[in-house]
């Protein structure tokens, strides 16, 4: 199995770290564990599809590593302070706490609804402050971080390495950069690990006075405490890459002693609405819920998976349909009921199992093994027509959709109780239309396809259906 590395810029051959230091390979000892980290979200909105895409992406690494027959270790963090956080919860005059909580609840809602299997630690950064200042302390010891003025800050001139997973070097990122007035910095691209408390602000005591964590040095901290000082895998969007996880590195190596930090660094492309990419900064979001509420969890899945996923992927209704009618096909055949007594014998299901394996072995290649499993349909269609039996097909096909994380289940309707408010909206438009308030009507069957149901005018009267 090849996985690409950014830090290296090239597939390499997987091999845990379990299976290194014990001197076997995935097969030979049953269960080698695999330590996974994925970067969590700030908790102080709902989740949007580009937070969809990155963790279906890595859902689909861990269930392929388990498919495999690995043991994943998987840690994902919550970052319940920061700036973003602070400034919302001030604005809604609400509890930061109160805030977090909210929206953690619902991000975790969201990925159940995705199908997307739970971390097995998720830890808060509120809850390890002890951690992130114990190893703050020890950077300050080494050399590696200085405090100044209650903050204390990584000194990046200190490590060599700083910049070896971006590739860039001080100089080019010092350009155009400088220290804005009152910071205590030594230089520019110098990274706070801890931040005196400003009014308004919650903190905690430090040895440097009260304050709060810096963003990167959380991780360093879960990392450290949940996983150990080497890790096989740690995901996240190429947004990350710089200063994110360049600055993990630095910080985590230069307190093991320039133990590696991570074996395997793996970052997903951005998901983009025409030429830019989504994000809460550009306010160009639609979220999981509202994606949800017109597409299945299986369509959203398969508009992910299509594509390769390094790359950037651009979000279309047009690409989201294509998604649905792919998932429609994969459910007609997975609730066919077998009724043939001809053998299998014209379906070569360990030919299909090979080809689903390779397509994933090759850098977790999601597009050619749907491509498989839509093959894989196709036979089982035609021999189900022919009378044959397709039991065992049908069983290959459900675990290998499994594999990613699709349920192939039903497209379910709205609620019973909904469907007077549907018709009542129904009925309301036709009487627009009769006194020719068109615009108003459009309005109507707009709103309605937004909430995934469907209009169609016909004939003997106007009709409607979920899209879900």
């Amino acid at each position: 199995m090849k996985v690409f590395n950014t830090l290296s810029g090239q597939k390499e051959e997987f091999i845990a770290q379990d299976e290194e230091t014990s001197g076997n390979v995935c097969g030979v000892v049953p269960y080698p564990e695999v330590k996974m980290y994925v970067c969590g979200i700030n908790p102080y909105a709902d989740s949007h599809i580009g937070h969809a895409l990155s963790y279906i992406t890595f859902d689909v690494v861990r269930r392929y590593l388990e498919f495999r027959g690995y043991k994943v270790k998987h840690v994902e963090n919550v970052t319940d302070v920061e700036d973003n956080i602070i400034a919302t919860a001030n604005r809604l005059g609400i509890p930061l706490r109160e805030l977090t909580e909210k929206y953690t609840v619902r991000y975790f809602e969201d990925m159940d609804a995705l199908n997307i299997l739970r971390p097995h630690i998720i830890p808060r950064a509120t809850e390890e402050i002890p951690k992130i200042i114990e190893v703050t302390k020890v950077l300050i010891d080494k050399g590696y971080a200085y405090p100044s003025r209650g903050d204390v800050y990584f000194r990046v001139t200190k490590d060599p390495d700083y910049g070896k997973l971006s590739k860039r070097n001080l100089e080019s990122m010092v350009a155009g950069i400088r220290i804005e007035l009152g910071e205590g910095k030594e230089h520019p691209m110098d990274f706070v690990l801890w931040k005196a408390s400003k009014p308004g602000e919650p903190s905690w005591d430090s040895p440097w006075g009260p304050g709060r964590p810096g963003w990167h040095i959380e991780c360093t901290a879960m990392s450290l405490k949940y996983l150990g000082e080497t890790i096989d895998i740690h995901g996240g969007g190429q947004d990350l890459v710089f200063p994110h996880h360049e600055n993990e590195i630095a910080q985590s190596e230069s307190f093991t002693g320039k133990k590696p930090f991570v074996r395997y660094w793996l970052h997903n492309g951005l998901l983009r609405l025409g030429e830019n990419k989504m994000s809460k900064s550009l306010g160009n979001l639609i979220t999981i819920r509202e994606a949800l509420a017109k597409h299945s969890a299986d369509a959203l899945r398969i508009f992910v998976l299509s594509s390769y996923y390094r790359v950037p992927l651009t979000f279309t209704e047009e690409a989201l349909e294509a998604a649905e009618k792919g998932a429609d096909r994969l459910r007609q055949v997975a609730q066919l009921k077998p009724h043939g007594e001809k053998t299998t014998g014209q379906i070569d299901i360990p030919g299909y199992h090979s080809k689903f394996v390779a397509a994933m072995d090759d850098d977790f290649g999601t597009a050619q093994a749907l491509a498989t499993l839509f093959d894989l349909a196709r036979d089982i269609n035609r021999l189900n027509d022919e009378g044959c039996d397709v039991t065992q097909p049908k069983l290959t096909l459900t675990e290998l959709t499994g594999v990613l994380g699709l349920t192939l289940k039903p497209r379910e309707e709205p609620p019973l109780e909904s469907a007077p408010f549907i018709e009542l909206l129904v009925s309301t438009r036709q009487e627009l239309r009769k006194a020719k308030q068109f615009q108003l009507a459009d309005g109507i069957r707009n709103k309605l396809t937004e909430l995934g149901i469907g209009i169609e005018d016909t004939p003997s009267g106007t009709v409607w259906k979920a899209k879900r």
